[in-house]
């Protein structure tokens, strides 16, 4: 495996928390792979959520690591669900150059009766509804957004349908999720969450190859036959590679990014580049929330006011902050 001589960790792994771009050429790909440690333990834990809402959101935030670190610019990437289902958003938020930050909001009753029954894919507990994809490059530039239909059983379905739809790269996502539980020195349980995924992107100097199978055709006349495209081959063998991944690679610590593309890539040829980190940290602070309070009519202050204090807290990071009242009122 070559690589553009940046140290990758001890013993040359790229380790927790920080992304690794790749590129084989010789398949005319490119992508990233990542295993989220620390990062997505403290994201979770703080919030304490039930298991398949906790393993949905941590699918949600490897995903959007592996995309928002492609930003070749100063800004967000904003990937959002809405749906019906018991768990109807998730928000995940990363600012450049690894800054994340997200939240899951569920519905208690619903989502037990749907734990009850079984019902803890992601696509029953999200539902029916969309995803948006948002890039964000600040004040003075235009938003863009993405949004598909929630089509597909699995988070990773939904994202490549978004990159076929909106974008016209074939895509292929793999993302997994591990709950860890073992005994600290005390012999008391401990329990702890990891997450990995890995992206490949078909970019062929000749466009044309890129071509994929059509989309049925909802109003296609009756007795239509749909044109049938064969997959460029060496896009058709790095989905072949790809497949090969088994979830426990793309979390255990001990394979390592570098070591799991070495399997699927070596006869091909990958470079590496440098790494990049990511955090979780949350773009929240008294200072931003005061400005908010501080739009306030003097009935909002009243009605916000609780035991001679005004109290918010963040929906992302949970930090709580007080305020006197005085401070917003003439």
């Amino acid at each position: 495996m070559q690589t553009d001589k940046e140290t990758h960790g001890e013993q040359g792994f790229a380790g927790d928390d920080r992304v690794l771009p790749f590129e084989v050429s010789g398949l005319d790909v490119r992508g990233r792979a990542v295993q989220l440690g620390p990062m997505i333990d403290a994201i979770l834990g703080r919030h304490a959520y039930p298991e398949p809402v906790a393993r949905l959101l941590a699918e949600a935030i490897a995903l959007t690591v592996l995309l928002g670190t492609s930003l070749k610019f100063e800004g967000k990437l904003i990937v959002q669900t809405k749906g019906d289902g018991p768990v109807d958003l998730l928000v995940v938020d990363f600012s450049t150059p690894g800054n994340l930050r997200a939240y899951a909001r569920f519905d208690d009753g619903r989502l037990a009766g749907a734990m009850a029954a079984g019902l803890t894919s992601p696509a029953e507990l999200l539902g029916r509804g969309v995803l948006a994809f948002t890039i964000d490059q600040g004040e003075y530039m235009q938003r863009y957004q993405g949004i598909v239909e929630m089509n597909g059983d699995t988070l990773e379905e939904m994202a490549e349908t978004y990159f076929r739809q909106s974008e016209q790269i074939p895509t292929l996502v793999r993302l997994a999720v591990a709950e860890l539980i073992d005994r600290d020195e005390d012999g008391k349980p401990r329990h702890s969450w990891r997450a990995g995924g890995i992206v490949v992107q078909f970019l062929p100097h000749a466009p044309e190859r890129m071509r994929q199978p059509d989309l049925p055709g909802g109003d296609a006349p009756e007795g239509h036959e749909q044109a049938v495209h064969d997959d460029d081959d060496s896009w058709a063998e790095a989905k072949a590679l790809v497949s090969t991944v088994d979830s426990g690679e793309l979390t255990d610590p001990e394979v390592g990014a570098e070591r799991l593309l070495y399997r699927l890539f070596h006869e091909r040829g990958a470079t590496i580049y440098p790494l990049v980190p990511v955090a979780d940290k949350c773009s929240c602070s008294r200072e931003r929330l005061g400005e908010v309070l501080k739009g306030f009519s003097a009935e909002e202050i009243r009605d916000s006011t609780e035991d001679g204090e005004i109290t918010v807290q963040c929906e992302f990071c949970s930090t709580t902050y007080r305020f006197d009242p005085a401070e917003f009122t003439g």
